[in-house]
């Protein structure tokens, strides 16, 4: 019987149940886009060091995985390294940051770079020759919207697109490192050494090794980059989603409480009926909780429908920028929160359906 009844209240006020679905939605993407950006950025950032081909990462002492960019380790250091037992090769980097977080340049060596990673594929031009050269991604051509041949402001400076390479090495945005160097006043200085090890079964002794011989200086494992860069080893950003996340609460238990309070205003002579057929107080709020429940399965699978749309957008206008993951492990938290928020959302409204009184309810017009 409840069902009916709940079933069709939303069937018969349909532009209600709707802006509360669509809004309860709104909430639960924004849950589920600010998840998903996070985790793009830090994978895509993992994914494209891991592509270097190296096994081991020497950062900078005092920089953080998520921030590396400035230059503090002396460019004599990857040579040194080479010569450690069980080491292949090595390759420096340098990073500089640019206008904004998620614009910069990345400063390689092609030779050794090109050895260890096995170079880059280019959909068109070719690797950089003049100092003013600069290669590029698709992902960052197509936010740019720029061609081989075109100019790219970045750090001040105006660089010649020489060619244009496929995603997922590095860098979105790759120049000569003695150029960035002088740039960036960090002439003989790097940011991050790559390092690849003989055989994987000797990485855990090359890392001993380093850790021993440089002192302050964070030496990361390549297989473990993804795993290190999930949001919920960053607590900073960590924290901001959980802001977020309590923002989206408060918005799904606005909007279910306005809702709910709306209908029930709109409903007074239907509840005054109900209780007189004999309707107790705890059916009359199992009406309205369940009318919530269904507002929050709605609103959850709208979310969840929008988050792919999202993504879509991103990827068209920002695809260097922020790559938006999808997360299915979420769906059931994103749930659980719109649910919880749209009961707590009722139950006001709720209460003041199960104390009007039936006499005065019938009379109502």
């Amino acid at each position: 019987m409840i069902a009916t009844i709940v079933r069709s209240n939303v069937s018969h006020r349909p532009v209600r149940t709707l802006l509360s679905v669509l809004l309860i939605g709104i909430a639960v993407t924004l849950i589920l886009t600010l998840v998903g950006v996070s985790r793009g950025m830090s994978e895509d950032n993992a994914h494209r060091s891991q592509a270097i081909g190296a096994d081991i990462m020497v950062r900078a002492p005092g920089t953080s995985l998520m921030s590396f960019s400035g230059a503090a380790i002396p460019e004599e250091v990857p040579a040194k390294l080479a010569t450690f037992p069980h080491v292949e090769m090595t390759t420096g980097v340098i990073n500089a940051a640019g206008a904004s977080i998620f614009e910069g340049l990345t400063g390689i060596d092609p030779k050794p770079f090109s050895a260890m990673s096995g170079g880059f594929v280019f959909d068109s031009g070719r690797m950089f020759q003049k100092d003013d050269d600069i290669i590029i991604d698709t992902y960052y051509a197509q936010q740019r919207n720029k061609r081989v041949g075109d100019k790219l402001s970045i750090l001040n400076t105006e660089w010649n697109i020489s060619g244009i390479f496929e995603p997922g090495k590095l860098a979105h945005a790759i120049v000569r490192m003695d150029v960035l160097q002088r740039l960036t006043a960090s002439t003989g200085k790097i940011s991050v050494v790559y390092v690849k090890v003989d055989d994987p079964a000797n990485i855990t002794a090359v890392v001993d090794h380093l850790q021993d011989a440089l002192k302050g200086y964070p030496i990361v494992r390549m297989s473990e980059l993804t795993s290190l860069l999930n949001p919920n080893n960053i607590a900073p950003l960590r924290i901001f989603i959980r802001v977020v996340i309590g923002i989206s609460v408060i918005i799904a238990f606005a909007v279910t409480s306005l809702s709910m309070y709306m209908a029930i205003l709109q409903r007074t002579r239907e509840f005054g009926i109900l209780k007189s057929l004999g309707g107790s107080k705890a059916f009359i709020m199992r009406l309205i909780l369940a009318e919530a429940v269904i507002l929050a399965f709605g609103g959850t699978i709208l979310g969840i429908l929008l988050s792919f749309v999202s993504q879509w957008v991103l990827r068209v206008f920002v695809p260097a920028s922020m790559p938006q993951a999808i997360t299915p492990d979420w769906w059931p938290y994103a749930g659980l929160i719109a649910l919880s928020a749209s009961v707590l959302g009722a139950v006001y409204p709720g209460l003041i359906a199960v104390r009007q009184d039936p006499i005065e309810a019938l009379a109502y017009e």
